[in-house]
């Protein structure tokens, strides 16, 4: 599933290519992606609205409307984003396509139809937003701000760490290797996390969102950046998608389980007590 650093590089993709733009039209041409809104007035609605900005928020795309609404997409598993020259329709993955003034198509694509799109207005963005949590890469995420995350509760630690209502855009991939970069069991209560561990794990979280972005996210299988291409830190990862090969940190082998929150956790036994 496209995580923070995934969804961060299709949105400054996509970016230089939407602001300013206006719609001159919206084929939806799969439905089940859509929320709370039926095709035809999905249509209708974007039609002749100059997008004003785009962002991210956790895992999703924000597309800013001139009238203050947002369309807010949700990649999951399968869900990509892109612009192009020239209109793509024969691809049969391809859910939903903006004609835009400049005379490129914004086009969203998704194989398994898991991401959704939701039209909100801006009030209902503001309480959408306000049910996440902080954002790692913001000035004011500090290390008592994920003390105060992880606390409470008797969640293990991975589990608090991709809770997005705790803290917003970390998922399975980068919580596995934040854990094991800090030196710490995911399996762990959350609440017992010390307030040095807190801060190492603040500096490892950090550290590895932003050199994640720098190149351009994590591919395992589906994703892909917002100019169609594979990400780039699938050759830095330590730990996940390691397993039983040797740790780089110790030589121990990795383990593999699926005891801790059902997904799959990636440790080294010696490194992570």
């Amino acid at each position: 599933m496209p995580e923070l650093p995934e969804v961060e590089t299709i949105a400054r993709d996509i970016r230089p290519h939407l602001v300013g733009a206006v719609i001159r039209g919206v084929r939806v041409l799969k439905a089940d992606i859509l929320r709370g809104i039926g095709p035809r007035a999905f249509e209708r609605s974007l039609a002749g609205c100059r997008i004003a900005a785009v962002s991210r928020r956790a895992k999703h795309v924000v597309i800013r409307l001139d009238d203050g609404r947002r369309v807010v997409i949700q990649p999951r598993m399968t869900g990509s984003l892109l612009v192009s020259e020239a209109p793509v329709t024969a691809d049969r993955y391809v859910t939903i396509t903006v004609r835009l003034s400049t005379g490129r198509q914004l086009t969203y694509r998704d194989v398994r139809r898991l991401g959704a799109v939701h039209l909100l207005s801006a009030e209902a963005w503001t309480r959408y937003t306000a049910r996440l949590g902080p954002e790692p890469l913001e000035a004011g995420f500090t290390a008592a701000r994920l003390a105060a995350a992880l606390a409470g509760g008797r969640l293990a630690v991975k589990k608090a760490l991709m809770d997005q209502r705790r803290l917003a855009g970390v998922g399975n991939i980068y919580a596995n290797e934040a854990l094991w970069s800090a030196g710490i069991d995911p399996s762990r209560l959350a609440r017992t996390v010390t307030t040095a561990e807190a801060r190492r794990l603040h500096h490892e979280l950090v550290g590895i969102l932003r050199r994640s972005i720098r190149r351009r996210g994590t591919t395992v299988r589906d994703y892909r950046t917002g100019t169609g291409e594979a990400g780039a830190y699938q050759s830095r990862l330590n730990v996940y998608g390691r397993a039983h090969r040797p740790c780089p940190r110790c030589g121990r082998r990795i383990v593999l389980t699926h005891a801790v929150d059902a997904r799959a956790t990636y440790f080294c036994p010696g490194c992570q007590r």
